[in-house]
């Protein structure tokens, strides 16, 4: 494992999300906030005569339960860890502050109220103060624009990129897609180009051609050099931070936390 601060600064952003996840414990519908304990649970599902008779109150079906959602937590963490360790990576090697590397924009809601959704980081050429880093992304913008076959005029009229940011997309869940949609016209609007950046290579195909047909660019975790399409080719070329390599040679470390997290929500 490399020992740097830096390291270990992203070490901890992209780990410390997950590690909440040991400590998951389901609740079966009660209004416990911190979950069931094993003792508690059994005791409620021996007092169901339907479970209790067909062996439901036992150590091993607590442990199902508790696996089953614990490892929905742990997609759900390492999600958010990735979101704000290439949130971090983008203000670190492009300089830029907190409000520089956030984007959102407000809607009116059926009752009335305003909300304000905000996607995972952002990018303007304006707040870019080292020219080189300026270059490459108004390049990069110029080759994305190509891959998505922009009109030339609206290709000349982007001033940065918008991003989503997940660690995989495995469902389709319309919802999250017609929001990812609305997200993508919006940021349009705004003359960014809207991006969504996966860290796997688990993106479900359905999703994946309707995002491509919307005209919103999407970068996969794939080995590729191309970073119009590769998440660590993005990294690699336009940030000049490789993503790869630091997954690479933290790996040891990262699957011995992980292995941990995975044997305690193993065990009742």
């Amino acid at each position: 494992m490399l020992v740097n601060e830096q390291n270990k600064k992203y070490l901890d952003i992209l780990l410390d999300p997950i590690k909440l996840c040991s400590g998951y414990t389901p609740k079966f519908g009660t209004s416990n906030k911190d979950g069931t304990p094993l003792l508690e649970f059994k005791n409620l599902y021996a007092s169901d005569p339907l479970y209790h008779w067909i062996g439901f109150d036992s150590d091993l079906m607590y442990a199902a339960h508790k696996a089953a959602g614990g490892i929905t937590s742990v997609y759900r963490q390492l999600g958010i860890g990735c979101e704000r360790l290439i949130r971090k990576i983008i203000s670190d090697q492009l300089n830029l502050n907190t409000k520089q590397v956030i984007w959102g924009y407000e809607i009116t809601q059926n009752d009335g109220s305003i909300a304000k959704l905000t996607l995972d980081a952002k990018i303007s050429v304006d707040d870019i103060k080292n020219s080189h880093y300026r270059d490459k992304i108004n390049e990069w913008l110029k080759l994305s624009s190509i891959k998505l076959g922009l009109d030339k005029n609206r290709s000349k009229t982007l001033v940065g990129a918008a991003f989503e940011i997940r660690q995989g997309y495995k469902s389709a869940d319309s919802k999250r897609q017609n929001a990812d949609l609305l997200n993508a016209i919006r940021a349009y609007n705004e003359n960014l180009l809207p991006v969504m950046m996966v860290l796997s290579c688990q993106i479900n195909a359905t999703v994946l051609k309707r995002y491509k047909a919307a005209q919103l660019l999407v970068l996969v975790g794939i080995l590729n050099d191309d970073p119009t399409i590769s998440s660590y080719a993005f990294c690699e070329q336009i940030l000049n931070y490789s993503l790869e390599d630091f997954f690479r040679n933290n790996s040891s470390f990262i699957k011995e936390e992980i292995n941990k997290i995975l044997i305690s929500l193993l065990n009742p």
